[in-house]
């Protein structure tokens, strides 16, 4: 835990992330062999379903049969983890919210589950800052195909402020995504409605 005065005494405090969260590798392929594309079991997060947006896309998940999952009990997820892909696309990651508790994820993934002392959600955004982001990815264990692993991740460096700002940093960043948000809806909208207005013109040219 980060002593309260040590905000006092720098504006940011670099800490390894492994004092701050616990960090847990996925289950080894062996553990996932049976998965299926059925509607039945406990859903199993793997890196194609993290978007570049935080969320999990569920719309493809794989499943694990109920009857394997308590043997994978200390795999579960709960709502403040984070996965992150550590092979594939490196660096990308999702924030668990509640509707996903007690899902697994996969081999290609880390759970990181923060402690009291870090807001799940400025983690998040921390991390997915893109200087950051650089910086995890330069990290990466070389080989054919690249890759973090728990302990390099357990090593590096976050920049910790005092609570009240982290709630501060996430709620305007939440802000500015909403309006993002709703500019893409906007230019969405406008992009379906081109096509008909350059019909019409078109057509009252005719006449």
């Amino acid at each position: 835990m980060v002593p309260d005065q040590a905000w006092d005494q720098a504006k940011n405090v670099r800490i390894p992330l492994g004092r701050l969260c616990s960090v847990t590798a996925g289950p080894s392929g062996s553990l996932l062999d049976n998965l299926h594309d059925g509607p039945d079991g406990v859903p199993v997060i793997s890196p194609p379903d993290i978007t570049d947006y935080l969320t999990v896309d569920t719309r493809r998940l794989r499943r694990l049969p109920e009857g394997q999952a308590a043997r994978l009990a200390r795999f579960a997820l709960r709502a403040g983890d984070l996965l992150v892909v550590r092979q594939g696309t490196l660096g990308r990651l999702a924030l668990i919210g509640q509707e996903h508790t007690d899902w697994f994820y996969s081999s290609s993934c880390l759970r990181i589950r923060p402690r009291h002392e870090i807001l799940p959600e400025y983690l998040a955004v921390y991390l997915t800052h893109p200087p950051v982001q650089r910086e995890l990815i330069g990290r990466a264990l070389p080989g054919t195909v690249p890759s973090l692993n728990s302990e390099m991740l357990s090593q590096f460096p976050v920049v910790l402020v005092p609570p009240e700002r982290q709630r501060a940093v996430v709620a305007a960043l939440a802000d500015i995504d909403e309006q993002i948000r709703l500019q893409r809806a906007m230019a969405d909208r406008l992009a379906a409605l081109r096509p008909s207005v350059l019909d019409q013109l078109v057509t009252e040219e005719r006449r």
